[in-house]
């Protein structure tokens, strides 16, 4: 048998799986179709490339997403290495600088002796059929090709299923008005990490009004329109009610005016995106406003009337497959067990949520070259959690989700009697699902070296 593991797409769930599968020792030859076949939305042949926000999302222990992250650095992700390594201060969020994000993970890739990294569009899947094929990996994210889109709805049987996505806009810091702008963080978690742009009643009114008569970039005719409710455009979250951007993207609370003390009516918020800090994206701003639009109403906010736009926002379509029909809980298609899924297309929706497919189809890809039996997370896990919903939950309206601790398996009723603060009860769930996580590394032979480099050990070897 050939050792080796082909790994399709270079994004995030695509690099995690193919360095864990390397870091077994197997040979992998890591297809990305950039710079030969662009995407609508990604601007470099980097890969790792981040295309919406530079957040991935917050690390404040106790919380859900920690969980996946401390999951994932426990078991010696490279793609957590690298965000640590490329951290820009965000309170307690985890944001990166997204350009040296990327150039860290390529260089990592590239200089990696068991990776073969092939620059070209896959145009079918490289399987071989039902139990003599080579282990692949499809983690081609939300922006597949056309023609590998066709392929995978061949295999699947299924009629394509996407979402749209939005993009927020990015502004210069030195054309952002301090005179008006303050710098603080929600609650003071992280000091002065975010500008802030307050806004009074009379400002918000007339901002949300222009937002409902702003003219958006028209959408395919023949599609249906589906938003990622977590990820809904300025204009689309505005329609539903005057006051939903104040209490969503551009809610005041927790933000204290330095000079008056107090909480302004609604907030606009920019979070720092590179290591120069000359550079902030605006969080929670994603549009598909046309340019120009983009550009007059954005300028309405207080201290960004002359802001310059270093990226404006932009919308594009995003595939996934029905993969409760397609997957086991091991990320296996149950059709082939040689061919895995990872990543977005899979149902999962978050940077984070993403590496941790691929950091388990990069484990059990390996385990099946080698005849090994393919583990799965643990139930308690935020990782298992994730895949138990990809592969288990209702197909009927089969939708993408971040992690959350409604995934989560619940505690057992007599440590919900003991812990009935939800914040406590969180905490508590944290904990023991670490403990159980721990148990697990150490018993699949998954260790994480010092260097936050992972890989298998001589036993599973």
């Amino acid at each position: 048998m050939k050792d080796f593991v082909n790994v399709i797409g270079g994004g995030l769930a695509g690099v995690e799986a193919a360095w864990q599968a390397a870091e077994a020792g197997a040979k992998v030859r890591l297809y990305e179709m950039r710079p030969v076949q662009q995407t609508p939305a990604h601007r470099t042949d980097k890969l790792a490339e981040i295309v919406c926000s530079n957040s991935l999302k917050t690390d404040e222990p106790g919380s859900a997403p920690y969980l996946l992250k401390e999951e994932l650095r426990r078991g010696g992700s490279m793609v957590m290495e690298a965000a640590a390594a490329t951290r820009v201060p965000a309170g307690a969020a985890l944001s990166v600088d997204r350009i040296k994000f990327a150039e860290f993970v390529t260089e990592r890739i590239e200089k990696h002796p068991n990776i073969e990294i092939v620059r070209e569009e896959v145009r079918e899947i490289p399987t071989g059929g039902r139990g003599v094929g080579v282990p692949t990996i499809l983690a081609t994210g939300p922006l597949t090709s056309d023609a590998l889109t066709a392929e995978i709805m061949r295999f699947t049987g299924d009629d394509q299923l996407y979402f749209y996505d939005a993009i927020a806009p990015i502004v210069a810091a030195d054309s952002i008005d301090m005179s008006i702008a303050f710098k603080a963080a929600r609650y003071d978690k992280g000091g002065d990490d975010y500008i802030n742009c307050p806004m009074n009643r009379d400002q918000y009114e007339t901002f949300i009004a222009e937002v409902l008569a702003a003219k958006s970039v028209p959408l395919k005719r023949f599609e249906e329109t589906h938003w990622f409710e977590s990820c809904l455009p300025i204009e689309e979250i505005a329609r539903r009610g005057p006051e939903t951007l104040r209490f969503g993207p551009m809610k005041p609370k927790g933000l204290r005016h330095p000079k008056t003390g107090e909480e302004p009516y609604a907030c606009v918020q920019l979070r720092q995106e590179n290591l120069m800090a000359d550079a902030y994206g605006m969080v929670g701003f994603q549009n598909h406003l046309r340019y120009g639009e983009q550009a007059r109403v954005l300028r309405l906010i207080p201290g960004l009337e002359n802001a310059e736009f270093l990226q404006y926002g932009q919308i594009h379509r995003n595939t996934f497959i029905n993969s409760p029909k397609i997957l086991n809980e091991t990320l296996a298609t149950k059709a082939d067990p040689h061919l895995f899924f990872a990543g977005q297309i899979t149902g999962v929706e978050g940077y984070v949520e993403s590496v941790a497919t691929g950091w388990l189809a990069g484990i059990n890809a390996v385990r099946v070259l080698r005849d090994q039996p393919m583990i799965t997370a643990p139930p308690t896990s935020a990782i298992g959690a994730l895949c138990r919903y990809v592969s288990n939950v209702e197909t009927k309206n089969f939708q993408p989700v971040n992690i959350t601790f409604g995934l989560l398996e619940p505690l057992p009723v007599e440590l919900r009697k003991k812990h009935r603060n939800k914040r406590d009860r969180h905490e508590v769930q944290v904990e023991l699902a670490l403990k159980d996580w721990d148990e697990f590394i150490g018993t699949s032979g998954i260790v994480a070296l010092p260097s936050g480099i992972s890989r298998m050990s001589a036993e599973v070897r």
